[in-house]
């Protein structure tokens, strides 16, 4: 998911979308586990979605530094 996209979605819609993320990623982990992972570049694809969703809730919490930095 585009990074635009995220910052358009409300606080909610994040920790929602963080944690349909980790369940999938939990899901990904189990069939790694059992061997037979259809899609293994999911991983970090989810993964990576997954920092920036929180990168993008921790500057909605400190606004003051990540304006400083523009």
């Amino acid at each position: 998911m585009k990074i635009e996209e995220l910052r358009n979605l409300s606080q909610e819609e994040l920790l929602d979308k963080e944690k349909a993320l980790k369940d999938e990623l939990g899901k990904l982990n189990i069939q790694r586990y059992s061997g037979r992972v259809e899609k293994p570049h999911m991983f970090s694809l989810i993964k990576k979605d997954i920092a920036r969703i929180k990168g993008i809730l921790n500057a909605r919490k400190t606004p003051a530094i990540s304006t400083a930095k523009k």
